[in-house]
């Protein structure tokens, strides 16, 4: 099992100092609301031009927002897996993994830190709005939503599995999958939002 954070106690309640800088200090957290209303705000934005501005019908306008949503879960499993949980082999790496992620696995339960800064934020939905449109033109008003709602939707549910209870209906498998990342093993469950990645991929945690 791969260390990722630096703690001996993951179920840690308090926070993490990252800057002696105040004001880098400040922007490092974010409540969640504000990179969820960033995405939202610009999908609809794009949709908006979509419908304004091209001749896309609505049947392939859905298939690209489907197709979109579908890439973020697909990014989301891949950085999680290989990018978030890097063997930090070098002392660069090993403070680019904890900046990223391995702080979390220390204080989970930290609600500023369950985002990215939204200067981070902003700069994500705009590289995926300049590669989209580079590779797909117009249809890239539909694709690009998807992937941000997609994105949205992955805050959303990594912000309530870290402060609610799990609930007793099927979405029970959220909270369990990333309890298990977090405090039993951190080299499986990857998909916060869905699992369906570590299913085609093998690393759903093995019932006990």
């Amino acid at each position: 099992m791969k260390k990722i954070g630096r703690l001996d106690r993951p179920d840690n309640n308090g926070t993490a100092k990252m800057f002696a800088n105040p004001l880098l200090e400040k922007i490092s957290r974010t409540h969640i609301s504000i990179p969820i209303a960033m995405f939202i705000g610009v999908g609809i934005y794009a949709l908006y031009m979509g419908i304004s501005a091209t001749s896309i019908s609505g049947y392939t306008a859905v298939l690209l927002i489907f197709g979109g949503f579908l890439l973020f879960t697909f990014v989301e499993y891949l950085m999680h897996r290989y990018l978030y949980h890097m063997e930090p082999d070098s002392e660069v790496k090993d403070k680019i993994q904890y900046s990223m992620h391995g702080v979390h696995h220390d204080y989970p339960k930290d609600k500023d830190r369950l985002a990215m800064p939204p200067f981070i934020s902003g700069l994500y939905a705009f590289v995926a709005y300049v590669a989209f449109n580079f590779v797909m033109g117009d249809y890239s008003f539909y694709f690009l939503p998807g992937f941000l709602f997609g994105y949205a939707g992955y805050l959303g549910v990594h912000y309530i599995v870290h402060a609610f209870q799990p609930p007793k209906n099927f979405l029970k498998v959220l909270w369990v999958n990333h309890a298990i990342h977090h405090y039993k093993d951190p080299d499986v469950a990857f998909g916060v939002s869905t699992p369906i990645w570590d299913y085609v991929f093998g690393t759903m945690p093995k019932k006990s």
